[in-house]
């Protein structure tokens, strides 16, 4: 990296700095998280003052520092001005953005990572109904894991390896999810074989600390996270079935992706307890 050089990134975060400055995080694409000032950018007639607010994607021109950057130019790219209007949006666009500092690394070329939140932040800025801001964070906690390569299994049996297939006809169906395993558990594997001859080797499968019990509906739901595009709930649920209605179910899986996350990550999001305050449901 030269003393002066150029980068493609977002703001992440902010804080005041001095009488008239804004010290920023910025994800770029080539070199990754940078913390860098912004000179005068808090002074009303400052040309960065725009530029260096949150979720602001600009071409920077920098000079490298001894202890931060300091940017001298930036051209604004994209903003997400919807966020900003709209509380819940807000409060998840900058849960997911908390995700993505601890996730991201610095002198490192973080082209996915930066793509992907882009991504899911016009997505996220674009939702017409509140119902599905949960869905929506869901999906793009999963894709941000499955990036640091710590995404949970779904689909099998973490245990076995053997699929897991769902029953929406037993109402107390139910599957297992741990941490420490890294996904989904069946509940109905033998655990221990009472009635195994006394001299046979025993294969009965390990126990594993179990943080979650999932329903059928919520297990398919975790299923079409890893997807592009989540699909409608009429394509992925059985016709003859009578689903309950989705959002508390999504609530619960963004809860369950969140906890999964602080255990990896041994970091606690700040911003997700705001999270909470939009749709209070106890489980």
């Amino acid at each position: 990296m030269t003393k002066t050089y150029q980068a493609t990134g977002i703001i992440l975060k902010g804080m005041p700095l001095g009488e008239s400055d804004r010290l920023v995080t910025i994800l770029t694409s080539e070199y990754g998280l940078i913390r860098a000032v912004a000179p005068g950018a808090r002074k009303h007639k400052s040309r960065l003052r725009g530029r260096a607010e949150l979720f602001v994607v600009n071409q920077l021109l920098i000079v490298k520092g001894r202890s931060l950057e300091k940017i001298i130019q930036a051209e604004t790219l994209e903003s997400y001005p919807g966020l900003s209007r709209d509380l819940g949006k807000l409060t998840v666009s900058q849960y997911i953005a908390e995700l993505v500092l601890s996730l991201a690394l610095s002198e490192q070329p973080q082209i996915e990572l930066y793509e992907l939140l882009n991504e899911h932040l016009r997505r996220i800025e674009q939702l017409s109904t509140p119902q599905s801001l949960y869905a929506h964070l869901a999906q793009a906690v999963y894709h941000l894991l499955a990036i640091a390569g710590v995404a949970p299994v779904f689909h099998s049996c973490c245990l076995t390896h053997q699929p897991i297939q769902t029953n929406f006809i037993d109402a107390h169906w139910r599957v297992g999810f741990s941490f420490d395993s890294g996904g989904t558990i069946n509940l109905s594997l033998d655990r221990g074989n009472n009635n195994q001859a006394q001299n046979e080797p025993s294969q009965a499968i390990p126990l594993a600390k179990l943080n979650w019990k999932l329903t059928a509906v919520e297990l398919t739901l975790l299923q079409q996270l890893s997807k592009k595009f989540l699909p409608k709930a009429d394509e992925i649920f059985p016709r003859d079935v009578v689903i309950p209605s989705l959002d508390v179910a999504w609530i619960k899986i963004e809860r369950l992706l969140r906890e999964y996350a602080q255990y990896y990550l041994g970091y606690s999001f700040r911003s997700a307890t705001l999270v909470d305050t939009l749709a209070p449901v106890e489980f």
